[in-house]
């Protein structure tokens, strides 16, 4: 075979020998640039997880309840971290420990609702943050309009979502939603709840 095709390329006045296109060039090749000693990460300057917590803990933000429903039936946990991610499309983020045990079956589910917290609310939310209880006993709520998600009673805001897009960021995940519906209340319940330094506040008029 080999023997053969040897034959036509001659045949047909192509090269059976390689030959360099260009002259070669005896210069070295540029150096790669290696890690350097001060980046390798035992050198690097480790945070204490307390101080982390600490300082942090300086930037006051709101508090949700992110809830879902499946087989099970309904399921939710408090969650601090959410914030609104982009206009066109619309989506939020909130930000999830790989650890947590609601989170696969928000996951599995495909959607959620982040509500909002009001000022009164913090009972609501310190139920929503142990892990292994009823969370729902005695809890009133309804349904999203568009996912069917969960809707507590009372809170001052709400966001139905669908799960758009999930990443990485260390021990946690990072969550986008696609927003598919959204809605506030007035009056009672208007003022959000407030976290800061570990304890719950409410804004000063």
């Amino acid at each position: 075979m080999a023997a053969t095709a040897v034959r036509y390329l001659r045949s047909v006045g192509a090269a059976t020998t390689a030959e360099p296109s260009e002259p070669y060039d005896p210069r070295p090749r540029r150096r790669l640039r290696a890690v350097g000693d001060d980046e390798r990460a035992r050198d690097r300057v480790r945070v204490d997880p307390a101080e982390f917590r600490a300082v942090l803990g300086h930037f006051a933000s709101g508090v949700t309840v992110v809830t879902t429903r499946d087989e099970d039936g309904p399921t939710g946990f408090a969650c601090q971290s959410f914030a609104s991610l982009s206009l066109d499309p619309p989506l939020v983020v909130f930000m999830v420990g790989r650890g947590s045990t609601t989170w696969p079956r928000i996951a599995r589910a495909g959607f959620f609702c982040v509500n909002v917290l009001g000022a009164e609310q913090g009972g609501l939310c310190r139920g929503f943050a142990v892990s292994g209880a009823d969370k729902f006993a005695g809890v009133g709520y309804g349904e999203a309009p568009v996912t069917g998600a969960p809707l507590l009673d009372g809170v001052p805001a709400w966001v139905d979502c669908r799960v758009h897009a999930v990443h990485t960021g260390g021990d946690h995940l990072i969550v986008v939603g696609r927003v598919e519906a959204l809605g506030s209340t007035e009056g009672e319940g208007g003022e959000p709840l407030l976290f800061h330094r570990g304890r719950f506040g409410r804004l000063a008029r």
